[in-house]
């Protein structure tokens, strides 16, 4: 199912977290202290919106790492019913993606469900003070690298690095719903 994600209130403070990386250690928000720029992208492995996505965001890293920008990707959705986004299957996607940044599994879902997140993937981007300014897509076509004219996400990262404001409309990120577990 298709949705667009939610309008968390912009500067709203990053939400603490401390999640199990691929590599099996524990990896919380204070790996972030310092950070010009901070995104957490919720995504995960099965979805064909991330999948599209996904060289266009350990791109971003790879170029914005030395500018102190922090890449983190959170995967909220239910394993067991949704076994392609298990642990081992994150392990497998960040080889194939070459991830430049960690991926963390949310297994309680409560990381998720503070932030607010609805769709995978979800995109939060925070300046050096740790204040939510940018809530949106990544760019104007998900699904063509090559038909892009819209670098939103690219953008905020701009604006905020050099200490303006971002004055255009955040458009909600799109994609599949992140898979809640039943109660």
């Amino acid at each position: 199912m298709l949705l667009h994600g939610n309008k968390l209130k912009l500067d709203s403070d990053l939400i603490p977290f401390n999640l199990k990386g691929i590599d099996g250690k524990f990896f919380s928000d204070k790996y972030l202290d310092g950070a010009n720029v901070t995104v957490i992208a919720f995504i995960c492995n099965h979805c064909p919106y991330v999948k599209a996505i996904m060289n266009r965001l350990v791109d971003l890293q790879n170029r914005y790492y030395n500018s102190g920008v922090r890449f983190v990707g959170i995967n909220p959705n239910d394993t067991e019913k949704y076994p392609e986004d298990s642990f081992e299957n994150m392990i497998k996607f960040a080889e194939k993606y070459k991830l430049s940044f960690p991926y963390l599994i949310d297994e309680t879902q409560e990381i998720a469900k503070s932030y607010d997140a609805v769709c995978t993937p979800d995109i939060f981007v925070y300046d050096g003070n740790r204040k939510l300014k940018y809530k949106g897509r990544i760019d104007d076509n998900w699904k063509d690298e090559n038909a892009v004219s819209e670098k939103d996400l690219e953008k905020a990262i701009n604006h905020l690095l050099n200490d303006e404001e971002i004055k255009f409309e955040q458009i909600p990120s799109m994609g599949c719903s992140i898979k809640w577990k039943n109660k």
